[in-house]
């Protein structure tokens, strides 16, 4: 019917490598293969426009996601962490 179901973004081409950025599909619509076609779709838009790589940063404790990135093609390189510092105060 037209209804947007998910959404991906990519950020520009830089040194080659193009991000693939936010992949989004709401809890109700899961399930049903729309973030595994936005993904597919968003990485041959990124290699279409000459990126050598494309990256995406998943959460690691994701196990459907982290399983769809590699049945695409995508491959972990490294774990990252993120701290938020609060003043001593």
């Amino acid at each position: 019917d037209g209804t947007p179901v998910s959404l991906a973004g990519m950020n520009p081409l830089i040194g080659g490598q193009i991000q693939v950025d936010i992949v989004y599909t709401p809890a109700h619509l899961r399930g049903h293969g729309y973030a595994a076609a936005v993904s597919a779709e968003v990485s041959r838009a990124a290699l279409a426009a000459g990126a050598r790589e494309v990256v995406l940063f998943a959460d690691q404790s994701n196990p459907t996601s982290n399983a769809l990135y590699q049945r695409l093609g995508y491959r972990p390189l490294s774990d990252w962490s993120g701290y938020d510092f609060v003043p001593a105060g």
